[in-house]
């Protein structure tokens, strides 16, 4: 399997199978490359509706170019504990990062995540999240604010009476019940539209189809929650 940055070449084969609609692993399979290295490129230059070769290969040799006096002055990544490969933690967190932009979060807020997923705490403080991720505290507050407003981080109170951001077992539940919780708002919404527009008109008969197909996701949503929850708490044998 060939190693390295993706070719000009390679990347006008991915644009290709994009439009084909070939799934990522077929791509891969294609250019002999891991599929993961396929979603990442793709994800990290504009999603595979927006991708274009050209400009993805630009995009790249100026990351690159921007990277080059760190490495010139002979820095690696970080020493890990339990004796993990740290070039490919670097590699998987990059590839997180680019499927959790895939799934909707912004470019910042995906890079915190990620850090509170890979770290064995599974809580930072905004300043330790700064320096992990190489960004500004401003840019960690905003990402923050967004994931609190998802359901997606908690926070805490350390002896030092400081705020830390953690992730735990309940973070998919709490996500999941809050997503349920906004499609109720669009239900009691819709159904505010009905009583308006009168029931017997197209206009009224749409909004109440989308209501009930809400509502009927809603409960599915919550009923599976809390069964996933159940299952999250068994103990394994």
């Amino acid at each position: 399997m060939p190693g390295g940055r993706l070719t000009q070449q390679e990347r006008q084969q991915i644009g290709l199978g994009l439009a084909d609609s070939l799934p990522y692993a077929e791509i891969a399979r294609r250019l002999d490359r891991p599929t993961s290295t396929i979603t990442r490129e793709v994800m990290r230059n504009g999603g595979p509706t927006a991708y274009r070769a050209d400009l993805a290969h630009r995009a790249t040799e100026r990351r690159a170019h921007r990277r080059r006096p760190t490495t010139a002055r002979g820095a690696g990544p970080a020493a890990q504990p339990s004796g993990r490969d740290a070039e490919a933690l670097a590699e998987y967190e990059e590839t997180l990062t680019t499927v959790l932009m895939g799934a909707g979060l912004p470019k910042m807020s995906a890079r915190v995540l990620t850090c509170l997923f890979t770290t064995d705490a599974g809580r930072l403080t905004a300043a330790e999240l700064a320096r992990r991720v190489q960004v500004s505290p401003a840019s960690i507050s905003k990402a923050i604010a967004f994931l609190e407003s998802q359901s997606l981080v908690g926070r805490e109170r350390d002896e030092r009476r400081r705020d830390r951001y953690i992730v735990d077992d309940e973070l998919f539940y709490q996500a999941t019940i809050a997503s349920a919780r906004a499609n109720d708002q669009l239900v009691e919404t819709a159904r505010r539209g009905v009583a308006l527009l009168g029931p017997h008109t197209a206009a009224a008969t749409r909004l109440e189809n989308i209501a009930r197909f809400l509502d009927f996701i809603s409960e599915s949503i919550v009923r599976a929650a809390e069964q996933a929850r159940d299952v999250l708490h068994t103990p394994v044998r």
